[in-house]
């Protein structure tokens, strides 16, 4: 028996892993990974204190009982284990990947296949290197399909991640203007992503791909993909639709070959058109019927702050600050051009990530909002205060110096497009909103 199938043992009599030791659960696996300012190996003790039932740690001196097991490196061995446990799993696993959209995809899907599947879906973004060995890890032996996000910043990344999830069927949302740093441009881009149709062109796979995205096309016939399935707007795809109204939650028609239905979703933006077509392609393709995908899609309702409407006591808000790109703020802005309000505002702050393009993506950005019919710009951020001269709107360096401008100058009956990088932590500006 190698290691891997020894502490896979452990796993099946302990299903549960922490590598927080705050979240520690009676009978728990603790997995003492290391970061750039932390080494959890220090936690290991304190963890079998709390009640973990093993500690998985790769440092000889936090070996203080036979609770703690020895490992060469502690990342690794969970991502092995989580390789091991997936090549356990006879189900489907959809694996997802795309510059915009993917967790609102995901959740849409989710919530079609749990019509009539049993499934699972990768919670929150745990999508990196960590979160998709702790998601596979997460799926239990009474789930029929899974559904694992996929997100990367560079490439050989998502080939990285699929050798994890082994995905069965595959969906890219989208190429856009996202993690263009650490890609290389917009062509690295395209490469990075593109590695998931790989995967699936070499392990037989299915993939989703929506036919009116040049690029996505471009992409499955260059990796020669044999299993698609394809959705869009022409009749002579799988699954078409139409978008019937965005103003401001959406209301959708689609049709699969034999009859067209209707139905309307908690989402604005009519960027989520496209997610809601791919929800609706994936549960045709696994049997949901047509009232099961409506009643999945008319009970979404989203609360991960992404093309989220809330009502305050003062404003409605479009709460869409968890991240923000070139590609999805330019969708977002087209979006509130479009919606009816007798007030507008935006507030936007910066876009991380984006290497020697930064200055000028945060400038069209900016010359973008200039010419909507806008009653209030607001941009906050050193990359948006950068690029201020001679263009109109309240420009703030930080987040301290809007908030100090809405606490004197509060904004009333608008409705305000909030939205900037994760890092940016807009969600504090909506107390005052």
């Amino acid at each position: 028996m190698t290691a891997i199938e020894s502490l896979y043992q452990h796993y099946l009599k302990h299903p549960v892993i922490c590598t927080d030791t705050r979240n520690i659960t009676p009978g728990c696996l603790f997995f003492a990974l290391k970061g750039d300012n932390f080494d959890a190996n220090i936690f290991a003790e304190k963890a079998l204190t709390n009640g973990a039932a093993y500690a998985i740690i790769d440092k000889l001196a936090y070996k203080t009982s036979k609770q703690c097991i020895l490992v060469p490196d502690v990342l690794s061995t969970l991502q092995d284990l989580a390789r091991h446990h997936r090549s356990q799993l006879d189900i489907p696993v959809i694996g997802l990947t795309g510059s915009n959209g993917k967790t609102t995809t995901k959740e849409l899907i989710k919530a079609v296949l749990s019509e009539k599947h049993k499934t699972f879906a990768t919670k929150g973004n745990l999508n990196n290197h960590i979160g998709v060995p702790l998601s596979i890890l997460s799926v239990t032996t009474d789930i029929e399909i899974a559904v694992i996000e996929m997100g990367a910043n560079h490439q050989k990344e998502i080939e990285f991640l699929c050798s994890i999830a082994q995905p069965t069927h595959g969906l890219i949302t989208n190429i856009g203007m996202a993690h263009l740093d650490g890609f290389g441009g917009f062509e690295g881009v395209k490469k990075g992503k593109a590695e998931l149709y790989a995967y699936l062109k070499n392990n037989h796979g299915f993939a989703f791909i929506n036919r009116n995205n040049p690029y996505l096309l471009e992409m499955s016939t260059a990796a020669g993909l044999d299993k698609v399935i394809y959705y869009g707007t022409e009749p002579t795809d799988e699954i078409s639709g139409k978008l019937l109204k965005a103003d401001p939650l959406i209301e959708i028609s689609w049709t699969d070959k034999t009859a067209t239905y209707e139905t309307s979703i908690n989402l604005t933006g009519s960027y989520n058109f496209e997610n809601i077509l791919a929800a609706v392609c994936i549960g045709v393709f696994f049997n949901v019927s047509p009232s099961q995908i409506n009643k999945g899609l008319s009970g979404y309702f989203p609360n991960n702050n992404r093309s989220q409407i809330t009502k305050t006591e003062s404003n409605t808000v479009i709460c869409d600050f968890y991240n923000a790109n070139p590609s999805s703020m330019t969708a977002a802005l087209s979006n509130i051009s479009l919606l009816s309000a007798s007030q507008k505002a935006i507030i936007i702050g910066d876009m991380f990530e984006l290497g020697e393009e930064s200055a000028e993506q945060h400038l069209n950005i900016i010359k973008q909002a200039e010419k909507l019919d806008i009653d209030m710009l607001i941009f906050i951020g050193e990359h948006f205060y950068n690029t201020k001269q001679n263009h109109k709107g309240y420009f703030f360096n930080n987040l301290a110096e809007a908030a100090a401008f809405l606490k004197t100058n509060p904004i009333k009956d608008t409705l305000v497009l909030l939205k900037g990088s994760r890092g940016m932590a807009l969600e504090q500006l909506m107390p005052l909103l």
